[in-house]
């Protein structure tokens, strides 16, 4: 055989063994195959990675919420996705944490009821290759990336072990009973969790991400009790339901970033919208669209609490609104503005004011009219009442500021859906 036929040859071999070694990492047949390629081929070609689900973090003891601790027991926190994926990763959370926080064991399951999974689902976590991991005061954890087929709109559980005291534990809000804990012991793989308490709240557990099809994105809800939820639903929920019914949009996640009574310029239940943009949009893994919908605590909390010092002009409100703005459009995003819902139906001394109301209708009318956003949600035209338009439909609310689950789901509807195309 001649030189030239063997270097064809041997050019022809290698060929052959790259081509199978690539076809071999675009298609992991198992988890230990994912972990040793890092799932770098497979991420680049097939896959990205996206936050599904999210609630940012508050400080222990902000507005409503007593400081609460944990020691020796599992914390099982119950979470619905939006977009599904191949692949799943966590955040845990020390983001307010005045000392180190241990993470004994975590693991993801699917829910079964309550604080049960389902037999069979359950997966330990990793961190850089790690069963436990401590956190220092004010950081995060990602977990490694585990072969876990989740579909859009699964219901996940996450149980997270600490064995040591946590001190004040960083905390997400919420509304439903969703977190079960446990008395002492570690439980996180138990089928069964033994529950010594619930909590509306969620603790440590800020994000969900999954590798999703390849050209997916994010929509960030960014807003207040209206956007995080009164009612056992909440209208970003019902929007995704949209989204993933509507074939042009079906890649895209949603996430709730709202905080009840969070404002726009200061702190109250939780960090002011301009403090917290980069943690809850900006550094939110896919992101491509932000939905603003704030201003309405900006306004009527100063005139609740008797703290007039600070009440807000629309101007100011405006101000920080076209921050937000520019922040986002620094980053590529796409940016919405949702006008203000009306607040004349509430029976709390202080939320209604000839003043407050002229404040909210001035923002508004800058919010159609002034082409800052990229596209405008107008909630308050969707939920008004006709015969009244300083109210909120009685229809669509049980407190005259808040939307009931029929509320939420007008809401999600007042969303044209050609914005995200």
């Amino acid at each position: 055989m001649s030189r030239l036929t063997k270097k064809i040859g041997f050019l022809c071999g290698l060929l052959l063994v790259t081509s199978c070694a690539w076809v071999n990492a675009a298609e992991p047949a198992n988890e230990s195959v994912s972990e040793l390629s890092g799932g770098l081929l497979f991420d680049s070609y097939r896959e990205q990675w996206v936050a599904t689900w999210s609630s940012p973090p508050a400080a222990p003891g902000s507005a409503f919420e007593p400081p609460k601790s944990f020691e020796n027991q599992t914390i099982r926190q119950v979470l619905q996705l939006s977009l599904g994926g191949q692949r799943v990763r966590i955040r845990v959370s020390n983001a307010f944490g005045t000392q180190p926080l241990r993470i004994g064991a975590a693991h993801i399951a699917v829910q079964a009821n309550e604080a049960s999974i389902v037999p069979g689902t359950d997966r330990r976590l990793r961190f850089s290759g790690l069963p436990s991991i401590s956190i220092p005061a004010g950081a995060v954890a990602l977990s490694d990336p585990i072969d876990f087929n989740t579909s859009a709109q699964a219901k996940l559980s996450v149980s997270l072990y600490v064995p040591a005291n946590t001190g004040p534990a960083t905390y997400v809000e919420g509304v439903n009973p969703v977190t079960y804990i446990s008395g002492p012991g570690d439980f996180s793989g138990a089928t069964s969790l033994p529950v010594l308490e619930t909590a509306t709240s969620r603790y440590f557990l800020s994000v969900v991400e999954v590798a999703a099809r390849k050209n997916s994105g994010v929509v960030v809800a960014l807003g207040d009790s209206l956007t995080k939820g009164a009612s056992p639903s909440n209208w970003p929920a019902l929007l995704f339901s949209r989204l993933n019914a509507n074939y042009g949009t079906q890649r895209l996640a949603v996430i709730n970033q709202g905080i009840g009574c969070g404002r726009t310029l200061r702190d109250f239940c939780g960090p002011n919208a301009a403090a917290r943009f980069d943690r809850d949009v900006l550094a939110v893994t896919g992101a491509t669209h932000v939905i603003i919908a704030l201003g309405l605590v900006d306004i009527i909390l100063p005139t609740v609490s008797g703290n007039l010092v600070e009440v807000v002009t629309a101007g100011e409100v405006i101000t920080g609104l076209k921050q937000l703005i520019e922040r986002a459009r620094a980053q590529g995003l796409k940016v919405y503005g949702a006008t203000i819902a009306p607040m004349g139906g509430s029976p709390i001394a202080g939320v209604y004011t000839e003043e407050n109301e002229a404040t909210r209708n001035a923002i508004n009318r800058w919010i159609r009219t002034s082409g800052a956003y990229d596209g405008v949600i107008d909630f308050d035209a969707a939920v008004r009442d006709p015969a009244d338009p300083k109210r909120f439909w009685s229809l669509y609310t049980d407190d005259g500021i808040h939307p009931n689950d029929a509320g939420n789901e007008l809401m999600a509807k007042a969303v044209d859906l050609s914005l995200f195309d």
